[in-house]
């Protein structure tokens, strides 16, 4: 792809489930090494979003490009952190062994152990701070280091494009802020591009480049300052909406987020 080409975009983008317009006449350009904070109250078609990008769900009108080319499964480039769920205490699996889950996505069983494999979950350890909790029982760790673990795995294949889906929720200030400076660390110093998820933008407000906000199908992006404003949010949510600002957070008045 040209080096001035997004490596996102979506281009009149619509999808309907079930009968419900989920996205409607979407227009979203990003470029390389942005980090994007998407935001919008559920059902709102942020998950939808990611499928699209993933190659998972193909939309019913529009185009898309990633990297220059039409999503498609298991695209090594694109790194993945689902939504997390704090696991039991009773989970025997090894730290190592979750992050190398991320080499076994696009086949069938789970990888021989080799020098080389080791290498590579070692790598993807080191990229997020976390090669000391190699040998860790998961069920033993904490929700951020759990996190920590997950965006390893995602990073395993060294990916161009990172998609964090709600990774602050379940987390406390301390491990929330962690992972923000983890994600600001791998756009700044590896130039990964990095759609993220929030229900609360307040804590990434000093970092990301541009908003994604999603509301009734339809999509308003730009800098914070552009996007989170009463106009702006008042015509995407199609009601009277407040942004109310209080040293440096803002909070949105009269709309489910």
């Amino acid at each position: 792809m040209d080096i001035n080409e997004p490596v996102i975009s979506l281009d009149n983008i619509c999808v309907s489930l079930g009968g419900r317009t989920i996205l409607h006449d979407i227009n979203v350009s990003v470029n390389n090494g942005e980090f994007v904070a998407v935001l919008g109250p559920n059902g709102a078609g942020k998950s939808t979003l990611f499928k699209i990008l993933l190659g998972l769900l193909k939309p019913d009108c529009g185009d898309v490009r990633v990297l220059g080319n039409v999503p498609r499964r298991g695209n090594s480039q694109i790194g993945y952190a689902p939504q997390h769920r704090v696991l039991e205490t009773d989970v025997a699996l090894r730290a190592r062994d979750v992050v190398g889950f991320g080499l076994d996505g696009n086949k069938w069983g789970v990888g021989w152990p080799s020098q080389r494999r080791t290498e590579i979950i070692n790598q993807a350890l080191k990229e997020v701070d976390a090669l000391h909790l190699a040998d860790s029982s998961m069920g033993q760790l904490s929700g951020g280091e759990q996190q920590r673990l997950l965006i390893a795995q995602a990073m395993i294949t060294n990916p161009k494009i990172l998609l964090l889906d709600e990774p602050l929720s379940n987390l406390d200030i301390q491990h929330s802020q962690d992972i923000v400076a983890l994600a600001v660390k791998l756009t700044r110093e590896k130039h990964i591009t990095i759609l993220l998820v929030t229900h609360d933008v307040n804590p990434l407000l000093p970092f990301i480049d541009r908003v994604l906000f999603l509301a009734r199908g339809h999509g308003a992006m730009g800098k914070p300052d552009e996007v989170i404003t009463n106009e702006s949010l008042s015509k995407l949510y199609g009601t009277s909406v407040e942004v109310v600002k209080s040293g440096n957070r803002v909070f949105i008045v009269g709309a489910e987020t």
